[in-house]
């Protein structure tokens, strides 16, 4: 096969492995019942008169799978994460007790769960559209390419196959996620 070919399947599996690993990013903020440090990631803190992500001006810890502990560099901050806190809407209530920021996190409904489970797909689903796109843009690519039809069909047939498993790979990212968010 020709190095032509050979590069559009690399960018096209690179593409795919991409849309993998924003998937997988995606879903860490969906919360499946547990305490994790990452359910704040999107919080952000008035810091210096500058929007910053919070953990960059404060520890999170996990002391027990259903408490988040915050703890700011800076004791003045305090008020500020709190806040911020509430402004993510996260469904959270934070609790200021002049030393750090504890936050219990609720058991979810099943209802809840359901409706996370519903994002969980709907990001699956997302993934799954770059990884179409990402092949189609590879059979565009190929169809212009300077080789033979034959080297053209292999190389078509290949992609699809690294579609299939990148497919694969995110129904299964799903299995273990809807797993994860269902069991109580």
């Amino acid at each position: 096969m020709n190095e032509e070919l050979n590069f559009i399947i690399d960018s096209a599996k690179e593409s795919m492995s991409q849309a993998i690993q924003h998937l997988e990013k995606e879903l860490l903020n969906i919360r499946a019942g547990k305490a994790n440090p990452v359910m704040l990631s999107s919080v952000m803190v008035e810091y210096y008169g500058a929007p910053t992500p919070l953990s960059q001006v404060a520890n999170i810890n996990t002391p027990d799978a259903r408490t988040l502990s915050v703890q700011p560099w800076e004791k003045s901050l305090l008020a500020d994460i709190e806040k911020g806190i509430m402004v993510a809407n996260l469904g959270f209530n934070p609790m200021n007790n002049g030393e750090s920021i504890i936050i219990n996190v609720p058991p979810l409904t099943e209802e809840r769960r359901k409706e996370l489970a519903k994002m969980a797909k709907s990001e699956v689903e997302n993934a799954k559209i770059s990884i179409r796109n990402a092949r189609k843009e590879a059979n565009q690519d190929i169809k212009k390419a300077e080789a033979s039809e034959d080297e053209q069909k292999n190389c078509e047939i290949d992609v699809q196959n690294i579609t299939d498993d990148f497919i694969k790979k995110s129904d299964a990212i799903y299995q273990v996620k809807e797993k994860e968010i269902l069991t109580v």
